[in-house]
């Protein structure tokens, strides 16, 4: 383990994984040695959920059983449907399933390790209809039925959102999303949920506190503001001066530049060509060439790349997704992730508590009350 001093640990080696390289030399983006692209391309995200968990690609039968298996666990508990409800209609969607993380913990507790698997894909299962529930009977005023028959986490994500099963198009739109943002090494959600884990803790503490992690805009909410940033702009040229109006002013814009990849996020093209897909389909002649228009600013001026956030947001806008709701799509994804780094942890547990440099005063002399300064 590596002994480098650095802020915010960058370039240390903090333990080893099996799960996924990033970045790395002849490599690039992999689960489990597999390819990002391939994956993008053949798989579907349950697929890869399932090669994350057990450590290969399932076979058609494996596949089937395994799809089923998360239909059958997307019904919500009454208790938990209470607790959803009285949760406040303005409260962050990323508090939202941290807290129902939290309930079904309670609920539902994992009263040893043998049934991690079993907790690990019961919240699959459950957090789009935990988010979707919340938000449907607070945009809404109804209660919706959760246990949809769609086949896939995305047709069912977005089935409760629309109240109707998707398009082809948007449905592996959202599926591919769901495969590219499943996993990345040792981010800092992920890296939190090994720590805890490595406390022997439980599930879904663990879980509970990578989506707290994940809740920081440095980390999981850069397309929510990406977003933000795009509908300030009604056109490319309106788009190329205010890029450069906020650069010169020295303003942080969301969406670019990653703190591993140095030359482009694999993800992003992916994400592109599916956003312009999306736009070409919606007739869209705004939000796609001001996306476009804003990349290139800041490319040519600062040489940062787009990540994977910054085209997923207008790509979830095109298909009618709230912004307050692309960082805890995140999570409906992640928890893949999150699940697999549990397990592995567990597997070879070592207590993680790294060391600290110090930099406080020296040894001082203690002094009574009354003779300090």
């Amino acid at each position: 383990m590596s002994q480098k001093k650095t802020g915010g640990l960058a370039g240390v080696v903090a333990g080893r994984t099996a799960i996924c390289t990033v970045g790395k030399e002849g490599a690039g983006l992999t689960y489990r040695g597999y390819d990002i692209d391939d994956l993008a391309d053949n798989a579907c995200f349950e697929e890869v959920a399932y090669l994350l968990h057990h450590g290969k690609l399932p076979n058609a039968g494996e596949l089937t059983a395994y799809r089923d298996r998360l239909k059958s666990l997307r019904a919500l508990p009454g208790e938990l449907k209470r607790v959803l409800e009285s949760v406040p209609a303005d409260t962050h969607p990323m508090d939202v399933l941290r807290t129902g993380s939290s309930v079904l913990g309670n609920l539902e507790p994992e009263t040893d390790f043998s049934g991690q698997r079993d907790a690990a894909d019961r919240l699959l299962a459950t957090f789009p209809s935990m988010l979707l529930y919340w938000h449907r009977f607070h945009a809404d005023g109804k209660r919706i039925d959760t246990a949809t028959d769609d086949d896939g986490v995305a047709g069912h994500f977005l089935h409760m959102l629309h109240d109707a099963p998707p398009g082809e198009l948007h449905r592996r739109t959202l599926d591919t999303s769901l495969i590219l943002y499943a996993e990345h090494e040792f981010n800092a959600s992920t890296f939190t949920a090994r720590v805890i884990a490595a406390t022997l803790s439980d599930f879904h503490s663990a879980i509970t506190g990578a989506i707290g992690a994940l809740r920081g805009p440095l980390h999981g909410g850069a397309n929510e503001a990406a977003m933000e940033l795009i509908e300030r702009f009604d056109s490319p040229r309106a788009a190329e001066q205010g890029i450069h109006e906020m650069l010169a002013r020295r303003e942080l814009i969301m969406g670019f530049g990653h703190r591993v990849y140095t030359r482009s996020d694999p993800r992003n093209a992916v994400n592109k060509r599916m956003s312009r897909r999306l736009a070409e389909e919606a007739g869209d002649e705004r939000l796609y060439p001001v996306s476009a228009a804003i990349e290139r600013v800041m490319w040519e001026e600062k040489k940062l790349f787009a990540n994977a956030d910054f085209y997923s947001a207008s790509m979830y806008r095109f298909m009618g997704i709230p912004t307050s709701l692309f960082t805890p799509i995140f999570v409906c994804s992640r928890i893949t992730g999150w699940s697999a780094h549990v397990f592995e942890q567990r597997a070879d547990n070592k207590l993680i508590r790294p060391g600290a440099e110090y930099t406080g005063p020296g040894l001082r002399p203690w002094a009574p009350v009354d003779e300090r300064d």
